[in-house]
Formats: C-alpha cells, sequence, structure tokens
C-alpha cells in the first residue's frame, strides 16, 4: 500500500472520545487555550460505542463542567434507593447494601448521551473531534518516544487490498498522546507491552458487562431504584453480578457483569444473562416489555495493584487504558474524569509525561483504588470468602497490610477433563432476546463486510485440534455477539469461521482466549456498534 500520506500537526492528539479522554482534552483548553488538540474516536459518532452500567459520582463532571446539571443528558435520573440480594434459584435475599454500593446523591445516565453533549463542549471550546476515526498505532519520534498515532487506512477490501476507494490513514503527530481508548484499547496495549509498562503490577484481570435498555408498560418502575444482585445463575466460584436501574418514562436498564477470571470452559456469560432476566423475582418486571438497545463491553477491574505505569515517554494513559475503575463502587465514570483531569493539569504544569504516574498514584482518584485494593481479587476463592473479605477491607478502610493479586484471565480457564462443571439449571427463556444474533441486532451493529476481518487469529489449527480437546473451544462460548463458529471443513473436520460482521467490539476474545493467540485491532473507522442510549 502506498506510504504517502497526510500529516497533521497538534500540540495534543487524544486517542478516544470517552469521559477520560474528552475530560482531559476540556481542562486543557481551560487552562491553555491556545493548545492545538484533537479527539480521535473509531465510533461512527461520539458515544456510539460507549456502554457503562452507569451510576456516576458527579463531583468530577461538577468541577470540570458545572453547567452540565443544566444541559442534563435524555436519559438522566438521581438516585433515589438501593437495594442488594442474593439470589437463589426462586428467591431473592435481601443483603445489606455494601458502604461503597450508597448511591445518594449520585445519577442513571447514558454515557453515551454524556460523552456525546461533553463533546460539543469540547467543540466549543476549538477542539477538533473527529468521529469515525480509529487510530490504528502508535508513532515513534527519533529519541523513541511516542509521536502520535497512525489513523486506520479506509477502503481495504478483505485480502488486505487497497479497494477502489482506497484512502491511507493520516498520521497525528503530536507532543503528548493521551491513550483513552477505555478497557484492552488496541494502542494502549501495544505501548504497554513497547514499554514494559505493566512489568511491576499485578496481571490486569476483567470482567465482561452485557447490559440492555428496555421499556416497559405504564407504572413498573420505581425512578431513581438502584438493585443489585450476586448468587444465581452464578455458582460460587464465579466472580459476577446484575443491576436493575429504574429511569423515568417506564425505562430501565438491566445488567449482567462475569469476571473474565472464571474456570468453567463451558461456561456461557449471554446465556447467563438470559437466565437471570427470567428469574422469578425480575421477571415480572420486564414482562410485556421490549428491548430498545443492547450490547456488551469488558471492564478493566484489577483496579490499584493491576495499574501500569501510567506514563511513558510521550505519552498518558487515562480511564479504563489505565484500568482506573473502581470495581467496588461499581463506577468509573468520575473516575475516569478525574484522570483527565489529572493529565491535563499534569501537562499544564509538566510540559511533558514524566512524572504523571506518580501523581495519580498520589491523587483522590489513586487513593480510592487503594482502599478498596483487595476486595476483588478476594472473590478468587469463591463468594462467601469473597464477601467475608470485602467486608474486613471495608472495616479496616484499606489499611490492611497486605494486597492480594489477579490472575491473568487468559490462564484460568480448567481443562474440559478437569473440571467438573456444576449444574446450571437451564431453563426456557421466555423473554428476549431469544439467541446472540437477535442482541447483536439491539446493537446496531455494522461493519463492511468486505473489509479484512479485524479479528485476527494467529494459528487457526490449533483451534480444530488442541483447543477443541482441551478446552471444548471455549470461544463458541464466552463471545457474546457469535463471531466465532466452529464448522464443517468439508473434509470430515472443523474449521473456525469468524462471523466479524458481528462484532460489538467487548473484546472479550483478547483477553480470555486460553492461548493467547486472538487479537482484535480496530477495524475501519465508524464500523461498530451503535448503542442508543446506553
Amino acid at each position: 500500500m502506498s506510504e504517502q500520506r497526510d500529516v497533521m500537526e497538534y500540540d495534543v492528539v487524544v486517542v478516544g472520545a470517552g469521559p477520560a479522554g474528552l475530560a482531559c482534552a476540556i481542562r486543557l483548553k481551560q487552562l491553555q487555550t491556545d493548545l492545538n488538540i484533537c479527539i480521535l474516536e473509531k465510533g461512527s459518532s461520539v458515544g456510539a460505542h460507549a456502554l457503562s452500567g452507569a451510576v456516576m459520582e458527579p463531583a468530577a463532571l461538577d468541577a470540570l463542567l458545572p453547567e452540565w446539571r443544566n444541559n442534563r443528558p435524555a436519559i438522566c435520573v438521581e438516585a433515589q434507593r438501593d437495594e442488594f440480594s442474593l439470589l437463589t434459584r426462586t428467591r431473592a435475599v435481601r443483603l445489606p447494601t455494601p458502604p461503597q454500593m450508597n448511591n445518594h446523591g449520585n445519577f442513571i445516565l447514558s454515557l453515551g448521551q454524556l460523552t456525546a453533549w461533553m463533546a460539543t463542549q469540547a467543540e466549543a471550546l476549538g477542539i477538533d473531534v473527529f468521529a469515525g476515526f480509529a487510530a490504528a498505532a502508535p508513532l515513534f519520534g527519533e529519541d523513541g518516544a511516542v509521536a502520535g498515532v497512525r489513523i486506520g487506512d479506509m477502503g481495504v477490501i478483505k485480502d488486505g487490498t487497497p479497494g477502489p476507494n482506497f484512502a491511507p490513514g493520516p498520521d497525528i503527530r503530536a507532543r503528548l498522546t493521551v491513550l483513552a481508548e477505555g478497557c484492552r484499547g488496541s494502542v494502549s496495549k501495544t505501548l504497554i507491552s513497547h514499554y514494559d509498562l505493566a512489568a511491576d503490577c499485578s496481571p490486569q484481570t476483567y470482567g465482561l458487562g452485557l447490559k440492555e435498555l428496555w421499556q416497559l408498560p405504564a407504572g413498573r418502575t420505581n425512578p431513581g431504584f438502584i438493585q443489585h444482585s450476586v448468587g444465581w445463575p452464578l455458582d460460587t466460584r464465579t466472580y459476577g453480578g446484575s443491576f436493575l436501574y429504574h429511569l423515568d418514562d417506564y425505562r430501565v436498564y438491566v445488567g449482567f457483569v462475569v469476571g473474565l477470571d472464571y474456570e468453567d470452559p463451558g461456561f456461557k456469560p449471554f446465556e447467563a444473562f438470559q437466565q437471570f432476566k427470567n428469574h422469578p423475582a425480575v421477571r415480572p418486571l420486564l414482562e410485556g416489555g421490549e428491548i430498545v438497545s443492547a450490547g456488551a463491553r469488558t471492564i478493566a477491574a484489577g483496579g490499584w495493584q493491576a495499574l501500569p505505569k501510567l506514563e511513558m515517554p510521550g505519552a498518558i494513559l487515562v480511564g479504563d487504558a489505565g484500568g482506573t475503575l473502581n470495581v467496588p463502587k461499581i463506577k468509573g465514570i468520575h473516575q475516569a474524569i478525574r484522570s483527565g483531569v489529572a493529565a491535563a493539569e499534569h501537562f499544564d504544569t509538566a510540559g511533558s509525561s514524566s512524572g504523571f504516574d506518580a501523581r495519580w498514584r498520589a491523587s483522590a482518584g489513586g487513593a480510592e483504588l487503594r482502599r478498596v485494593r483487595n476486595i476483588k481479587p478476594g472473590f478468587k476463592h469463591g463468594l462467601w470468602l469473597g464477601l467475608a473479605n470485602a467486608a474486613l477491607e471495608t472495616v479496616t478502610a484499606g489499611r490492611l497490610p497486605w494486597t492480594l493479586q489477579h490472575r491473568a484471565n487468559h490462564s484460568t480457564l480448567k481443562k474440559v477433563g478437569d473440571y467438573a462443571a456444576p449444574e446450571r439449571h437451564w431453563t426456557t427463556r421466555e423473554l428476549p432476546p431469544r439467541d446472540r444474533l437477535a442482541s447483536v441486532f439491539f446493537a446496531t451493529t455494522a461493519h463492511d463486510e468486505n473489509q479484512p476481518a479485524h479479528l485476527h487469529v494467529a494459528d487457526t489449527s490449533i483451534c480444530a485440534t488442541r483447543c477443541r480437546q482441551e478446552y471444548g473451544n471455549p470461544c463458541q462460548n464466552f463471545c457474546p455477539a457469535n463471531v466465532y463458529e466452529m464448522v464443517d471443513d468439508g473434509a470430515g473436520g472443523l474449521r473456525l469461521q469468524i462471523n466479524a460482521a458481528n462484532c460489538v467490539h467487548c473484546k472479550a476474545c483478547d483477553i480470555k482466549d486460553p492461548y493467547g493467540i486472538i487479537t482484535w485491532v480496530p477495524p475501519e473507522g465508524g464500523s461498530g456498534p451503535n448503542y442508543q442510549g446506553l
């Protein structure tokens, strides 16, 4: 392909128009009005790929953009009441609400709508926001420092050659590159490896979140009511839980999160989510309703001990790209905004990326993560010990003299012959969607089927041999969008078929594959889900 590329020069390039990247760009422009800043967003529009629970602590946004309360997103409901339950197969047992999950003063909102509004504020300040442009690779200067990013080529056809509408992606060069791609960002992943930024931390651990927006019959919801649960349909060795966030206009967010450190090679997160919706305590709320939108996304759940070094020559990691989410609170938006603002203020004073890692760890956001550092890893010993450990960590305010570590998620699956799967008691699922493809429809995902697959499998022969024998091809189970299928190869065997057009960019495959041979890379800019109200 032609290497004749346009070059655009900026003071700062921000990769990702999520809350961290937008907050960083906005705060920089507030501090230095003459800075030339651009934001790159791989989705077709800002917010198209944004998915979070989402309950937001407002203080960080109040400080950055206090006028937001007068221009709230269409979905934005003040939290009113919390409920925390343990689900069995037939019952919901009320438990005391953990203090970290007290949502008084918080807001249930649409992250997609919030980021779209923040993007308009950024543009009003003179920041260039480019949606539909995916950063494909980092650029380096002669000194080895990050010098910007290269935008992915457009118009490449399935065999990897330029099509009739081919256009090489431009190079965006900048003094500072801010990586705000969210969880498992592809450029972030490359640079974390290149600079060995995770050498001194615990392996990152992840969760897979699935979420739906429902429109219900009149009178069903209690706006501001926040319900969380643990337990069924998960076994006690599998970390995770559910949420129901009651909105206005008889709408509700329904969600389910599974820790990707689970052991069962046959476990199916999407099917478990559907089981949850058919629980006797949940189904009456949803019956007769309609799904408006649905999606899935991984979250970086490792917290304090899994933070990589957040700086490198010429670049900074912010938000979920660095792992700033607070899992016990089930909140990441305020932490993302905090880290973006901290990065901006650091660059304003230091003029470089050097020293940002120490600044973040010493900040209120870093201290918040350190206080709860032992809660999530405690659950690797099971639900009951995990809850007991969480109570101890809470009572001691994180002052215990030890720090528990995580396991790399690709290493936790047991082999089929070494694992006795618990009885899941799957029941008939009568609520929609009936299957994964129906859920993909509600994500309104779109990829040009003539573009190259953006899911790279290093050695597909493993899929039909070792992986089938040892793990039963778990990619068919953990992917929520039916991307991976083992199909007849026409010669009496099986081969891997990748349905890349179904992909909702959750990136679970890049994380959970036990051989580490699946790599998610950005497809052509503008491809992927187009979430509505999530």
